[in-house]
């Protein structure tokens, strides 16, 4: 939901715009293009997204600028608002920026709009009425691989230059530009994120500043639990949006208590506009194949209504030695933009099949080291093994305008998650590769409903404005397991660069019944919050306050016998306070301090106390930094520090042991410094120390899987003289990892080199783009997470080749 109120369309009459727009006779004469309307000071500008040509009117009338156009010729092109401090110039051009349209000097200080006008004559369309990417709406930096504006839980949507927290969100361009079929893929973006493998399985978890996120813990259009679960395919999103720091005020606690270092947010695509009509065919080295349709269409008066469906189904083997991968997804997407009300319905289908996938490897505790990584494209997988993966969700979301200042919203969701899976993983006894081979089945059923309802709206008291936000949010879940397992007795031997494959060994020890497990955790979490947003100085300095009393009540029965064996129900009150500092135009500072709050840990079905529930967690963080928004291109720089309560597996046992403290330096570049140059690039360098663990034997040593530095440069480049085509190029590089809390184990450094090309031009009058990309150039063999005590393998060279046709 949207911070500050949509303006409702035609509340005055557009139509009859031979109005003085902005106290401006209609003038019927078209002169020269306006080099510069007449500068006057900044002004604070407070005007939420809408019709371009409404919000065009509006901005007018505030800066005193005489103003008149046809608002026909300007069609139903959006505009996602302004909000700060804008002169008369830098406002009009932010907000015909990328519109195809520019300001026009109709003589005695009047101006107008028109469609540009090329040097040679030819009149100049912009990029976003022919891209199916993207609406007209989207206020991204150059080369719109980054949006300015993101949902963030409670506060809505918000810009991200406003927020005293750290945001980034990314856009579909990016993702079908860098051929990204996973979230992971896409957040690989950014230097704060790094990727691992979850406990035995193939489930993506993401090092945010250090720290784990679970794909479990993902909100989906500010709504927590009801996406799929351990993968995410990108085929039906138009946003990923990164949260970084503790969030438990700003979306609630996550359902399974990840999340601390940060929080990730998918935006699902939504009918443009203008109709899209896409099909692309993808191929990847090895053999894997797949096909995406993408279809949207807005109806009826005004386009007041949508559709938007996706179609993906892609499978065959992958560049890791036998294994192979099929993935299928089918979602809908449906909306209604009226007068005052908002409605969107969203439904989806995912199915994940990996055979034969590569597992993570834990390591004897024995061992001095780590164990050296093997091939690139080696397995160690046996032919047993498998994990199938199947989801199904679906939500709904409601925003109605009570007036031009206050907005109440509602939405709901509910997903079922069906997991099936054996898994192989070794554990490594000694530096020439000798392992104990494992055997686990472990059937998994889960089911969840979510909601969340508010009202937030904009007022002044005196010269202070205020932007209040009141939200409750609701989860609850079920889950059901069972398991079939094998002793240590049993396990098999094998070796880690050199698998033999053996038959399934038989199960020796049962929990449930594994073709109808039973209940062994449920959780019911509920908050309620307020928040204000104070702005002084016309909006130059913006101070948030907030409140989020959240109730976590998590039951849990062993998998075995059926016995609780824990329970509780707590309350506990987490505040926010954030400052925004906007001295001049183009420069922003930020500060916050805010706290997380999750479950209690959960350990993983591989560890000797699986049953066993963990109270509660809270954490705090601290952050300040600084923002740069020049128009085509931002950069930011920040600083934090994190504590919480550190969690890990040894010995085969789940611990929640002492404090992990994390501070953090990141450096941020993205958009367009120069005409045809792109920038994703990142600095994090990272200190972490724990604490307060029993009798003081870990106190001073680095915490389990988090690297002393992370470092992105990633560039995107137009080709000279070949209109259409572009190359791109990305390093990687992340620091060495301990494997352990006592430090004695530890993995080295590493670098990826990515490479990637694209080609998009007309043919019969449809826009074909080509694309390449060549991921670990180098076929580089690492260990890229040491993450929950346990080595997750980079994944090998992989060419990905795709065609889109727009038809």
């Amino acid at each position: 939901m949207t911070a500050l109120p949509t303006p409702r369309p035609a509340t005055f009459p557009f139509k009859a715009l031979s109005l003085a727009l902005a106290f401006g006779a209609l003038l019927p004469t078209v002169g020269h293009a306006a080099d510069s309307v007449s500068e006057s000071a900044s002004q604070t500008v407070n005007i939420g997204p809408g019709l371009l040509s409404h919000v065009l009117a509006q901005f007018a009338v505030s800066v005193g600028v005489p103003l008149s156009f046809d608002p026909a010729q300007l069609g139903n092109r959006q505009s996602p608002g302004l909000q700060g401090n804008y002169t008369a110039q830098s406002g009009f051009a932010r907000l015909l920026d990328g519109s195809g349209f520019e300001l026009i000097s109709t003589g005695n200080n009047g101006y107008t709009v028109a469609p540009k006008v090329a040097a040679d004559g030819a009149l100049e369309l912009g990029a976003t009425t022919v891209s199916a990417l993207h609406d007209s709406s989207d206020d991204t930096y150059g080369g719109e691989q980054v949006a300015r504006r993101a949902q963030v839980g409670m506060l809505g949507n918000q810009a991200v230059n406003d927020l005293p927290f750290s945001v980034t969100s990314y856009t579909a361009k990016t993702m079908a530009d860098q051929q990204a079929q996973t979230i992971g893929d896409v957040l690989l973006n950014d230097a704060s994120v790094r990727q691992s493998n979850g406990f035995g399985n193939f489930s993506q978890m993401f090092m945010i500043r250090g720290l784990p996120l679970a794909s479990d813990d993902i909100s989906y259009n500010g709504l927590y639990g009801v996406l799929p679960r351990q993968i995410i395919a990108t085929e039906a999103l138009d946003r990923v949006e990164l949260f970084k720091g503790p969030n438990a005020f700003v979306n609630g606690v996550t359902p399974s208590g990840s999340g601390i270092g940060g929080g990730i947010n998918l935006q699902p695509k939504r009918a443009l506009d203008t109709p899209t009509r896409s099909v692309t065919l993808d191929y990847s080295a090895d053999g894997r194949v797949g096909t995406h349709l993408d279809l949207g269409q807005r109806f009826g008066e005004d386009n007041r209504f949508g559709a938007r469906i996706n179609l993906m189904q892609r499978e065959g083997d992958t560049a890791v030695d036998q294994e192979d991968q099929r993935s299928s997804l089918f979602s809908v997407g449906l909306d209604y933009r009226g007068e005052r009300l908002r409605v969107s319905t969203d439904f989806g289908y995912q199915k994940q099949v990996i055979n034969q996938g590569r597992s993570v490897i834990y390591v004897d505790s024995s061992l001095s080291k780590a164990p050296k990584v093997p091939h690139a494209n080696a397995s160690y997988a046996q032919s047993w093994s498998y994990s199938q993966l199947e989801d199904t969700f679906g939500m709904a979301r409601a925003e109605y305008d009570l007036n031009d200042n206050w907005t109440a919203y509602v939405s709901g969701g509910a997903k079922h998650t069906r997991e099936n899976g054996v898994y192989s993983s070794l554990t490594v006894t000694d530096l020439n590769g000798n392992a104990r081979g494992g055997m686990l089945y472990p059937p998994h059923d889960e089911d969840n409903q979510s909601a969340m309802a508010g009202l937030n709206g904009h007022f002044d008291t005196g010269p202070v404005s205020h932007q209040l936000n009141l939200g409750w949010a609701g989860i609850w879940g079920e889950q059901r397991s069972a398991f079939e397992t094998i002793g240590n007795a049993s396990r098999y031997p094998t070796n880690l660069y050199n698998v033999t494959d053996k038959p399934r060994p038989p199960a020796t020890s049962f929990a449930g019944d594994i073709n109808d497990p039973r209940v062994v955790g449920k959780n019911t979490l509920r908050s309620e919050a307020i928040s204000d947003t104070l702005g002084f100085l016309d909006d130059r300095v913006l101070l948030t306050l907030g409140l989020r009393r959240q109730q976590m009540k998590v039951d849990g029965w062993a998998t075995a016998t059926g016995a609780r064996t824990s329970s509780y129900d707590e309350s506990i009150t987490t505040p926010v306070y954030g400052l925004v500092i906007k001295p001049w135009e183009h420069v922003s500072f930020y500060a916050n301090r805010i706290e997380g709050l999750a479950k209690g840990p959960t350990p993983p079905t591989s560890a000797i106390n699986r049953d066993e529930t963990f109270a509660p967690v809270r954490s705090k963080q601290v952050e300040a930094g600084v923002r740069l928004d020049m128009g085509s291109y931002g950069a930011s720089l920040g600083v934090y520090r994190i504590e919480q309560p550190s969690s890990y597996t040894q010995d085969g046992i789940f611990r929640v042991d002492g404090q992990q403290t994390n501070k953090g330096v990141e450096l941020n570049v993205y958009g367009e410094p120069v005409d045809g140059l792109r920038l994703l690039s990142g600095a994090t360098v990272m200190k972490t120390e724990l604490d307060g663990s029993s009798n003081g034997v870990n106190d001073g040593n680095r915490a389990i899987g988090v690297p002393r530095f992370q470092f992105n440069i990633g560039a995107d480049w137009d080709v000279p003289g070949l209109e259409g085509a572009a190359l791109s190029a990305r390093m990687l590089r992340t620091g060495g990892q301990y494997l352990n809390a006592a430090n004695t184990q530890s993995i080295p450094s590493w670098n990826r080199f990515d490479l990637g090309s694209r080609y998009a031009f007309k043919l019969d009058e449809k826009q074909i783009t080509l694309r390449a990309n060549l991921e670990n150039v180098a076929n580089e063999a690492y260990w890229a997470s040491a993450n929950g005590g346990y080595l997750t393998q980079g994944a090998p060279r992989t060419l990905k080749v795709s065609a889109t046709v727009d038809f």
